[in-house]
């Protein structure tokens, strides 16, 4: 095959994989984008306070219909704890948010098959269950508590409460689904959730076309066992999280390489496992460790690593047990070639569909006040609970997790010019940039704070400290010296 082949044969593949598959991604980012704008996320912080079987529910029930990408759904679950959520239904709602969405199950069915869909509820069913029993003996409140106060600090442009107002609207549901207003911001949570996942989706369909072109099933098969029994199905299982791990693809973007695994040769649990272990990417781990500290993250690698295995296993056997038979390896995985069949109608009304979407987006872009956009990944962000903030010139800017915000601290400049002035919120002087009462800076996290309403102090032998919230005190206490030069008031 010469090199010019190659390349042709890989974009063929990666490219009427996206086009079997065009509707499914198109209805599931509308009915995902519609839940999204009429769900309050006031509500879920409020039902995910412990970690009872009937909260698990809650927890998995609200990640389906919160359905984002890996890295917004690992910020949502760490602001969801920070303000009160139990830690491991925290967990569990992240696992649900990309793992248990419509979106995943239609494009697994077209692409390798219901059996695969069917596995993804079952198996999550199975993790979720594990995690339950798991999480809160390996990380109980004692290990986490820490990770909590550090969490409760606000980000630099918060109001100094150390609290996010309430995000949720005043209209009624009802009032909601029948406005115009509403439609537009579920259209605009459609649209954002697209050009947020665009690269994902591209670089999985593309790397996915090119290794079912490429790579023959014969090293597949060297790095996956086969023809060993339970043997084979135990190792697919554990080394498939591995390979998810330093894919760096996550959320609906790892479908395709699935689909590129299955036709490899990998076994049916093997499959599973890997799907699910999106979570676990490289660029997440780093995340984790951020957010909740080495050894957290290192336990949270090793439960999620055994639970994502152990579901896929268990679904495999499972399956076995009650005779759905697995689905065919295909010599292809799709045609490459166009013909008048139903995904070609289904494509094109999934089209005019999307431009009805891209209409109401682009009409109702600024008609709520609610929401802005992501500067760096174009995802839309409710203002009132957004994971973070940076304030510049023009006004506040709002990101989906802080991995955005760290990108924009790194180039302002360069996303500064892309974002448009609906995107972002002026200055409130009257609440945010007090004059009328002395300030003072918080040593911890460098926030200026107003002494007359700070809630939390510290008096030491050459002034008065002041805190935006607990979590800096507390931070300030366990090591006072590293803080002793800044923020002082006398």
């Amino acid at each position: 095959m010469t090199v010019l082949a190659a390349i042709v044969g890989g974009l063929s593949e990666g490219f009427f994989m996206f086009w079997q598959t065009l509707w499914a991604l198109v209805l599931g980012f509308a009915l995902s984008g519609a839940v999204q704008a009429f769900i309050s996320r006031k509500q879920m912080r409020a039902a995910l306070g412990n970690h009872r079987p009937g909260t698990l529910a809650k927890a998995s029930l609200f990640g389906v219909i919160s359905s984002s990408c890996s890295y917004a759904a690992s910020a949502l679950a760490k602001s969801l704890f920070a303000r009160g959520a139990d830690f491991t239904s925290s967990m569990v709602f992240m696992i649900a948010s990309t793992n248990l969405v419509v979106e995943l199950g239609i494009v697994l069915w077209l692409l390798i098959g219901w059996q695969f869909a069917l596995a993804e509820f079952v198996g999550g069913a199975i993790m979720i269950t594990m995690l339950g029993i798991i999480l809160p003996r390996a990380l109980p409140a004692r290990v986490t508590d820490e990770a909590r106060a550090r969490l409760e600090q606000p980000t630099r442009d918060d109001d100094g409460t150390g609290e996010l107002p309430d995000g949720s609207s005043s209209e009624t549901f009802r009032a909601r689904v029948t406005s115009r207003r509403g439609w537009a911001d579920a259209a605009g949570y459609a649209i954002s959730d697209l050009t947020m996942l665009r690269k994902e989706l591209i670089i999985g369909f593309l790397v996915a076309g090119f290794l079912a072109t490429l790579v023959p099933n014969a090293v597949w098969q060297s790095v996956f066992l086969s023809g060993h029994g339970f043997l084979s199905s135990l190792e697919n299982v554990a080394i498939a999280p591995l390979i998810a791990i330093i894919s760096f693809v996550c959320s609906v973007g790892n479908v395709p390489l699935a689909a590129a695994l299955w036709h490899g040769g990998i076994s049916f649990g093997g499959v599973v496992a890997f799907v699910f272990a999106d979570l676990v990417t490289l660029p997440l781990l780093w995340i984790y460790k951020k957010y909740y500290g080495t050894a957290i993250t290192l336990r949270i690698l090793a439960i999620f690593w055994i639970t994502m295995s152990v579901a896929g296993l268990a679904v495999e056997y499972l399956f076995q047990l009650i005779r759905i038979p697995n689905p065919p390896r295909p010599t292809q995985i799709v045609p490459t070639g166009f013909a008048w069949d139903s995904t070609t109608f289904l494509n094109i009304a999934a089209l005019i569909g999307f431009a009805v979407l891209y209409w109401l987006y682009r009409t109702g872009k600024g008609a709520s006040t609610r929401y802005a956009t992501d500067p760096v990944c174009g995802m839309q962000v409710e203002t009132a609970s957004a994971p973070a903030t940076r304030r510049t010139a023009s006004g506040t800017m709002y990101f989906c997790s802080d991995r955005c915000a760290e990108r924009f601290d790194a180039r302002p400049s360069r996303f500064a010019a892309t974002a448009k002035d609906d995107d972002m919120q002026p200055h409130d002087h009257a609440q945010h940039e007090p004059h009328s009462s002395p300030t003072a800076i918080d040593p911890v996290c460098g926030m200026s704070v107003d002494i007359a309403t700070a809630q939390h102090s510290v008096p030491t032998a050459d002034g008065t400290r002041y805190f935006c919230a607990p979590g800096c005190r507390t931070a300030f206490l366990a090591n006072p010296a590293a803080y002793q030069s800044v923020g002082r008031h006398t």
